[in-house]
């Protein structure tokens, strides 16, 4: 016990481990707050196909030697605005839809990496995830990032709740649909972008699933759940980063790992309890 304490003082110490814990947990509460609204919707799988447009994103940007942050959030956010043009205006299925999109980006992806350095280190770490490539930038975009997500959900609350839970008569309503699909889908492409830093394009899906799928188990009101899928995902990232240090893992399956048993433990307990 003694050894971990050790272990975690001096994690703490190094200022890369700081700036994943700092980004980790808001990168969390973006996601928190974004997931309850795109699992009701039974759109959460927009974030496993954005997070693989977004490894595409960044096989194209290191291929032309640009930024990989600055160069992927741009490409995510058309890419989702897609995603919601040929779900609506082609009339394919929102799933199909995300499998159209999100095939195509990973092979380009692959096809440019496979013409250029190939799999070469730096892109393995925006697949998996790797708190060494956080830097200064990435800490500040992902404080401005989630307070822009908070302020937008907390703004919106209403017109979104109303469009999460009956479309029709938010329309009827007056609320303008459209108009908050597309900041909804809009605030996930973004965030999905920052925090491929951290668990990675194969894993940030999870992010958004698991804490709200965790939270729902305890049949709470919306307010209520949004609040504990945060608290669940700021901790398991917190937990998920820590862990990683002490036994030398990668940072997003840890965190990923952490979410499953947090997961279990809370879906086992609400169970026996009845």
């Amino acid at each position: 016990m003694n050894n971990i304490m050790m272990l975690l003082a001096e994690a703490v110490r190094y200022d890369f481990i700081t700036r994943a814990l700092v980004v980790g947990s808001f990168i969390a509460v973006s996601c928190s707050f974004l997931g309850i609204f795109l699992v009701l919707k039974r759109l959460s799988l927009i974030g496993d196909g954005l997070a693989h447009v977004s490894f595409g994103a960044v096989a194209i940007s290191m291929v032309l030697g640009a930024s990989p942050l600055f160069f992927t959030i741009p490409l995510v956010v058309i890419a989702s605005f897609l995603i919601l043009r040929l779900k609506e205006k082609a009339g394919i299925d929102g799933d199909a839809a995300i499998g159209l999109v999100s095939a195509t980006a990973v092979a380009i992806g692959v096809f440019l990496a496979s013409k250029g350095q190939g799999f070469n280190i730096d892109l393995f770490s925006y697949l998996f995830g790797n708190i060494l490539v956080i830097n200064n930038s990435d800490l500040y975009i992902s404080i401005i990032l989630s307070v822009f997500v908070t302020g937008s959900v907390l703004f919106f609350y209403h017109d979104i709740f109303a469009v999460t839970f009956d479309e029709d008569f938010a329309g009827i309503a007056g609320i303008k649909s459209k108009t908050i699909n597309n900041l909804v889908v809009l605030l996930t492409a973004v965030t999905i972008a920052v925090g491929i830093r951290i668990v990675g394009a194969m894993l940030i899906s999870s992010m958004i699933i698991f804490p709200v799928v965790t939270a729902l188990q305890f049949e709470k009101g919306f307010k209520q759940t949004i609040v504990i899928a945060a608290a669940v995902s700021v901790i398991c990232v917190i937990t998920g980063i820590l862990l990683s240090f002490i036994i030398n893992a990668p940072s997003g399956a840890t965190i990923v790992i952490m979410n499953s048993i947090m997961f279990i433990f809370i879906f086992v307990t609400t169970k026996i309890k009845g």
